[in-house]
């Protein structure tokens, strides 16, 4: 998507049934998060930047100066990618640790798998209203955890620690609400059983490829 040029993108398919990540992200809420609310991410990024120089633009240039774009590309262009790699980064298959050069870098970031997993926690956790919690390889090819608000990415000039993102959990209240109402710290529990670590790797191998 990011070597895309705007005009030419199309709307992602799930790579999986609304029911496959039960019980901890329940059937119902897949089928809203992603036919009602990434769908419209999509249609109105579409229509903001129609009639304008931003549709010619490859999209990932024009994260890079988001800043100069009104609301209405920023919020529903970040809306649109970042719910892809959210989707992407779970399966039925989800769970357990990493393995591999991603392991051993989680480690030497953090101390220990378990260190990382209450650090990305906790900027889910304490994201205050809408937003994100991330991993990202920054630009010196470290890890780091970071969040940012409402449907910004760390691609984007307007984030604080920018990055390419690796893995990222949606805490807006649409992802949890219907199954965990307001306890968002266990929504986060449950969410590390469907984590694929596989392609967290694979994303991780690319950047640092």
């Amino acid at each position: 998507m990011l070597n895309t040029v705007v005009k030419d993108i199309k709307f992602p398919e799930l790579p999986y049934a609304f029911n496959a990540l039960e019980p901890y992200i329940d059937a119902q809420t897949m089928e809203i998060h992603y036919t009602k609310h990434h769908k419209a991410y999509y249609d109105k990024f579409q229509a903001a930047v129609k009639g304008t120089g931003f549709e010619n633009m490859v999209f990932g240039d024009l994260l890079k100066q988001i800043s100069k774009s009104p609301a209405g590309v920023r919020n529903n262009g970040g809306g649109l990618l970042n719910h892809d790699l959210f989707w992407n980064v779970m399966s039925n298959d989800g769970g357990g640790e990493p393995t591999g050069d991603l392991a051993n870098t989680i480690n030497n970031a953090f101390g220990s798998f378990e260190k990382f997993k209450e650090a990305f926690g906790s900027a889910a956790a304490t994201r205050f209203g809408s937003g994100w919690a991330w991993l990202i390889v920054d630009g010196s090819g470290n890890l780091k955890v970071t969040s940012t608000p409402n449907q910004d990415s760390p691609l984007m000039d307007v984030a604080e620690q920018r990055g390419t993102p690796i893995l990222c959990l949606d805490v807006w209240e649409h992802a949890y609400y219907l199954k965990y109402q307001n306890r968002r710290p266990d929504y986060i529990g449950a969410w590390w059983n469907v984590v694929d670590w596989k392609v967290v790797g694979r994303n991780f191998s690319k950047v640092n490829g």
